[in-house]
């Protein structure tokens, strides 16, 4: 199949209203070629057949691969630099209901003494 200009490619894609978005990036707008998905954001390509996953799918560990939810309660393992401050969050600080988020800094919380900001699930661990 040779290369499609432009205006076909967003034919393709505006005229396809129930197609699945880029697993890869989540891109809306995705095309079809024969038996596979592309993406023109990331060039991504799939087969048909391959179900993307849900983002309510993906499991957030802590550092000793426990599972987190929202509402429990972690302790940083870790201190830890506030960006664009001169405050530290040490070692041991307990932080209390957090909600998990998707991206880098997966947990969001309110940190006593500092205030709201993201945490990656890495430094820190759950409290039982």
């Amino acid at each position: 199949m040779g290369l499609k200009s432009f205006c076909e490619i967003k034919n393709l894609i505006m005229s396809e209203e129930s197609l699945p978005n880029c697993v890869k990036c989540g891109f809306e707008y995705i095309y079809e070629v024969q038996d596979k998905y592309v993406c023109p954001e990331c060039s991504h390509e799939w087969p048909r057949n391959q179900v993307a996953e849900a983002e309510d799918e993906v499991v957030i560990k802590d550092a000793n691969g426990v599972v987190l939810a929202d509402g429990d309660t972690v302790t940083v393992i870790k201190d830890l630099k506030v960006k664009g401050s001169s405050a530290v969050v040490k070692v041991g600080t307990k932080v209390k209901n957090i909600r998990l988020v998707a991206g880098d800094h997966d947990i969001d919380c309110k940190i006593p003494g500092i205030g709201v900001m993201g945490l990656k699930s890495e430094f820190v661990r759950k409290v039982v």
